[in-house]
């Protein structure tokens, strides 16, 4: 079973100032002259972290990731005003032109999986391939699924914890009980919402309890900026169409893809990846026996690599 490649620092690090006041972080590690690839986080409000460059051969590979609007390294901090899909998507077109990359491919998981489809959907002649994980459409149905009723009998003592600091009057509709004191005033409201938000996802994510995964969704910085931005594009049903990614699936058939899902995902169930499939048959389905939710679980993780060196192959072979 492949293990990730070894850390690598990055060679080269932006600060790509895009629709006011919003400045992105962008970094570029690997090979300056490799296969140009996009790493999209998770959340929406995830943040990139530094394991995120190893999917890659570095030799391979020229390596970008970046923190999308409001997120990780980029400024400010967890802010919601223009951010929505639209926009991240020409945040994404900003970052290639700005880098002098005339095609790429997009490497997505989660949110990372919505947000790439949206772009390749958009911009199907600037990708070289698509490499997606734990498939998110961001219907009405899979946010119900994890915010409101569905995982809460999966995880009954998590989803308990979760709900405590909402009022029983409120529970009937978790996401807008959540979504108002995230952007209340209440600074200490404020912060226990953003901790139980993230700490439900983090103890989810895997088939197998991961201490330090729940450590890092607990991390008051993390935390904040992904449960505020989280709930802000979740409450507009993402900036999106509904079913708006299986009803522009046609637009990635020329597309080479690779879809690599959990079969025990809990956090953005399998049926999302075998509707994508369906609607996109040319993409390879890749269901992991024994993983959840988590780029990092072992099968997942060899899953992954497995693509980014075939895609590397199938790339060179073509002369790209």
């Amino acid at each position: 079973m492949r293990k990730a490649f070894p850390a690598i620092r990055p060679y080269s690090t932006h600060n790509i100032a895009v629709t006011e006041p919003h400045v992105l972080y962008v970094e570029e590690s690997g090979n300056p002259e490799g296969i140009p690839v996009l790493f999209v986080h998770g959340g929406p409000g995830g943040g990139t972290r530094q394991t995120d460059r190893c999917f890659f051969d570095p030799d391979k590979y020229r390596i970008i990731l970046f923190d999308q609007r409001g997120s990780g390294q980029s400024k400010p901090h967890a802010r919601l005003e223009d951010n929505n899909t639209a926009a991240l998507v020409e945040d994404i077109e900003t970052i290639r032109a700005t880098l002098g990359i005339d095609r790429w491919v997009i490497f997505g998981g989660s949110w990372g999986s919505t947000l790439g489809l949206v772009y390749a959907q958009t911009y199907p002649e600037l990708v070289l391939g698509l490499i997606l994980r734990g498939i998110f459409l961001c219907r009405d149905e899979d946010i119900h699924w994890f915010y409101q009723h569905g995982a809460s009998h999966i995880f009954p003592d998590y989803w308990q914890q979760y709900i405590q600091i909402i009022p029983e009057a409120e529970r009937g509709d978790m996401l807008s009980a959540y979504y108002s004191r995230l952007t209340g005033d209440n600074e200490i409201e404020r912060m226990s919402a953003a901790k139980a938000w993230s700490v439900w996802e983090g103890r989810c994510a895997t088939l197998r309890a991961n201490d330090a995964l729940v450590d890092h969704f607990a991390n008051p910085h993390m935390a904040m900026a992904m449960a505020r931005i989280e709930a802000h594009f979740f409450v507009n049903k993402a900036f999106l169409e509904p079913n708006q990614i299986i009803n522009n699936a046609r637009r990635l058939k020329d597309i080479p893809g690779t879809i690599v899902h959990g079969r025990y995902d809990m956090v953005c169930p399998v049926n999302q990846a075998f509707a994508l499939s369906n609607a996109w048959p040319e993409a390879k389905l890749k269901i992991i026996a024994d993983a959840g939710h988590s780029s990092s679980e072992p099968g997942t993780t060899d899953a992954l690599l497995c693509a980014t060196e075939q895609l590397a192959h199938q790339i060179s072979t073509a002369g790209h």
